[in-house]
């Protein structure tokens, strides 16, 4: 649990972030208990917080670092995790889903990589139908 707050995902970053994502068919944008997070159908197919101080110790623990640091996590078929990538910084592998990845958001970001990512984790939680209206 968060000890202290948080600072706020910087404001290009959310931007970047809400341009890929709210792009996509019936998504949505909400606040989560950190950060932000985008949902098709209820189901998460991106989220982005800050680390900070070792907080949330979860996020903390899966990057490999106390912050100050913001960091996207997102879902992507299995065969696409296996890629040796996946598991070196600036990506981390949370263990809570076999499915999940994250991504460290740095000056290293290459946004066109991100937003192919994206649209990766929206096929992978998205009905067929939603899904198959997606440009891959």
């Amino acid at each position: 649990m968060t000890t202290h707050t948080l600072p706020a995902v910087p404001h290009e970053v959310l931007a970047k972030l809400r341009a890929i994502c709210l792009a996509l068919p019936e998504v949505v944008e909400e606040s989560a208990w950190t950060g932000i997070r985008w949902s098709v159908r209820k189901k998460n197919f991106a989220h982005v917080l800050m680390i900070d101080g070792g907080e949330p110790a979860a996020y903390a623990r899966a990057a490999g670092r106390a912050g100050p640091a913001c960091v996207l996590t997102f879902r992507l078929p299995r065969g696409k995790l296996d890629a040796a990538g996946f598991h070196h910084d600036p990506y981390f592998r949370p263990v809570w889903f076999p499915n999940i990845a994250g991504r460290v958001v740095d000056e290293r970001i290459d946004w066109d990589e991100v937003e192919q990512l994206l649209i990766d984790s929206y096929g992978v939680l998205a009905p067929k139908k939603l899904a198959a209206m997606v440009d891959r």
